[in-house]
């Protein structure tokens, strides 16, 4: 890219992405957690909110069951969740945080709240509310 060409919005955004994982995963390790993956975050606060079938989290995501499953099968390695029989159906499982688990998510708000307030405290409140709708915009009608 030459010096004078602008940057994509594209290029913008997965910059943007990079440099906000590498401050939530800096602000994890203060806090003893030095092995964030980039799939903690939303997996973690999504199954502290209660007990969900792995078919939730992928329709949360996106994502296929297949990759849903090593998402939480990497939570259950690390001692973060487990996952429970539905006692309605014994073919359906659910899966639960463990008090570890829990306070990987407490810290990972905790965290993204620090990051939210530092953004609030930098950036004028209707630029930040454009970019928040530009970036849903994103989320809700790019490569759907």
């Amino acid at each position: 890219m030459a010096e004078t060409e602008p940057m994509l919005f594209g290029d913008t955004l997965a910059l943007a992405r990079r440099s906000w994982l590498r401050a939530l995963r800096d602000s994890l390790a203060t806090q003893g957690y030095g092995e964030y993956r980039r799939s903690d975050g939303l997996a973690l606060r999504f199954f502290s909110w209660g007990p969900h079938s792995l078919g939730a989290f992928s329709d949360l995501t996106g994502t296929s069951r297949q990759a849903s499953r090593k998402v939480v099968t990497g939570l259950i390695d690390r001692g973060y969740a487990t996952l429970v029989t539905d006692p309605d159906d014994a073919r359906r499982r659910h899966v639960h945080l463990t008090a570890k688990g829990d306070a990987y998510a407490k810290a990972i708000v905790r965290s993204l709240k620090l990051l939210n307030r530092d953004i609030e405290s930098k950036v004028a409140k209707d630029d930040l509310q454009v970019a928040i709708e530009v970036l849903r915009f994103v989320r809700d009608n790019i490569g759907r």
